[in-house]
């Protein structure tokens, strides 16, 4: 318990004003995504909360900000619509099946999360390569921009068109004048945060000059919601008296349920590495993934949309200030007093505000040195990169990131396969002695195996791995048969400086190798990075 509150913070002015900002981003952020996934708003909000709370107190990254999100809403959409038309085949009493259906399957989701922190999943993170990482701020960037251009329109006799005219105009005025502020004001002092800053000047002009602009209010109205003032979201019913409901649809509920969970934790544990990277500080994965699961599990307990870590806004904090615990906690406590107190305020805000601070955070969220460095970097890195950045915009997130390492991972496998070589000399007495060189794994035991020529090489034969390191079972395989073509033509044959796990998983399968394993002081001994490296922050 000691830790809940470590670096909860060290500058709390900075903290509080940047939450406040963060507060007033993520209602509009909420509320759309809540439209995306087809349910009440409200559900979005509070369930911002609630992550955006339990994170705070027990995430693993200080200054990182959980809330909904679109990516989880993508998915949770077929869902929804699922759980509501069993609702009407069935006529169950309850309002809403579909998002019954969510609150239980989100208590899965968070049961997967946790499960994932357990068994100490998250340091995983750290084998993303840079050039999916580039990938992924650009796609995202992309993405938050593109998602920023939906609030340039309007619904008018029921269909919804872009802007036009004065109202375009006023429109990208205030968003000018944000994007202004924001780039303007840290050149002369960083005590104020610019976007707050930017949010009360723009709202403080259309208010006071009676400009009709598209406002939090108004945005909410026009997608089918009746404002920000409302009641906590409940389970209507008990667990069980859903389960009937769900009978020949737990594959739908629990397939969801882990892909809410891998798509909730990719990206969560990317935003941590990226707030990571901006911060010079390092999160703990681990803690990150237990945290986001408990709060899932709280969200469907208590009726919330539930989602996962927010790069935007988490940049938005950082950039701001935000560096401890308190921000989180600032900000998902004021996003509920905004509600439930300051509902009349904040719906005045115009969206022209949170647009331009958005568009601010699209800017510095980009990676523009990869244009700089596409024709500096091997090709393979470059295809990868440009790659993630469009399958991010096509299809989201997480897949993207899946496609990028899986490109990588070929790409690393294939030249690898290519590196092993065989230096060959004669000793003195006649043996033969093949100097491996290069890692021995599935992609070179075919070249390995080509190397050798048991039939027309002398009595003796030595195989030296001083240069070498044999790293999976597909290598030890390959090692084992040229070894017993060896013994098989009557021939001795001696595996010198193989390191003490490759000892071991051949003489497993194989105790009379134990006469042609040579072992000395000159044995390589391997380490890999433990959990250390994934401290706790």
């Amino acid at each position: 318990m000691k830790n809940i509150f470590h670096n909860f913070t060290s500058n709390p002015k900075n903290d509080v004003l940047s939450g406040l900002t963060v507060a007033l981003a993520l209602v509009p952020e909420a509320v759309a995504f809540a439209f995306v996934a087809g349910i009440d708003p409200m559900v979005g909000l509070y369930g911002a909360f609630m992550m955006g709370i339990v994170t705070a107190l027990f995430g693993g990254r200080p200054g990182m900000i959980s809330g909904a999100t679109g990516a989880m809403a993508v998915v949770m959409v077929h869902l929804i619509q699922k759980g509501n038309e069993v609702g009407m085949e069935l006529a169950v009493p309850v309002e809403n099946l579909g998002l019954q259906w969510l609150f239980i399957t989100l208590l899965l989701v968070g049961a997967i999360q946790i499960m994932a922190g357990v068994l100490r999943l998250g340091k995983f993170v750290r084998l993303i390569p840079h050039p999916v990482m580039m990938g992924f701020v650009n796609g995202l960037a992309i993405v938050i921009f593109l998602s920023q251009l939906e609030l340039f329109k309007q619904r008018v006799d029921g269909r919804v068109q872009w802007l036009q005219g004065t109202d375009l105009l006023i429109m990208l005025a205030l968003v000018a004048l944000t994007m202004g502020i924001m780039f303007g004001l840290p050149k002369l002092t960083k005590k104020i945060p610019a976007a707050l800053t930017g949010i009360i000047v723009v709202a403080a002009i259309t208010i006071l000059g009676g400009l009709d602009v598209s406002t939090v209010g108004s945005f909410i109205r026009e997608g089918g919601g009746s404002g920000l003032e409302g009641s906590l979201p409940n389970f209507q019913d008990q667990i069980f008296g859903l389960i009937p409901s769900m009978e020949g649809h737990w594959g739908l509920i629990i397939s969801t349920a882990f892909l809410l969970a891998a798509v909730g934790l990719i990206e969560s544990l990317m935003t941590l590495n990226l707030i990571d990277e901006m911060t010079e500080t390092r999160g703990s994965g681990n803690r990150e993934c237990m945290a986001q699961g408990g709060a899932n599990i709280i969200n469907g307990l208590f009726g919330g949309m539930g989602g996962c870590a927010m790069i935007g806004q988490s940049i938005i904090n950082v950039s701001s200030g935000g560096r401890g615990r308190l921000s989180g906690t600032v900000a998902a406590v004021a996003l509920l007093a905004f509600i439930l107190f300051a509902a009349p305020l904040i719906e005045q805000i115009p969206i022209a505000a949170l647009v331009g601070v958005m568009f601010m955070v699209v800017i510095g969220t980009f990676a523009w040195s990869s244009f700089r460095i596409l024709n500096k970097i091997p090709l393979a890195d470059a295809i990868v990169l440009i790659a993630v950045s469009v399958i991010t915009v096509w299809q989201d997130l997480a897949v993207a990131v899946l496609a990028g390492v899986v490109m990588s991972a070929l790409v690393f496998a294939w030249k690898n396969a290519t590196m092993i070589r065989a230096r060959k000399r004669i000793k003195e007495d006649g043996t033969k002695v093949y100097e491996i060189w290069g890692p021995l794994f599935f992609g070179s035991t075919q070249t390995f195996n080509s190397k050798f020529d048991p039939r027309n090489d002398p009595q003796k034969v030595e195989i030296d791995f001083i240069e070498s390191r044999v790293s999976d079972h597909s290598g030890i395989e390959a090692l084992r048969s040229v070894a017993n073509k060896y013994l098989d033509l009557g021939k001795e044959v001696t595996l010198t400086h193989l390191s003490p796990e490759c000892k071991e998983l051949l003489l497993r399968n194989n105790p009379e190798f134990d006469t042609i394993i040579q072992s000395s002081i000159d044995d390589p001994r391997y380490y890999v990075a433990t959990d250390l490296v994934d401290r706790e922050v």
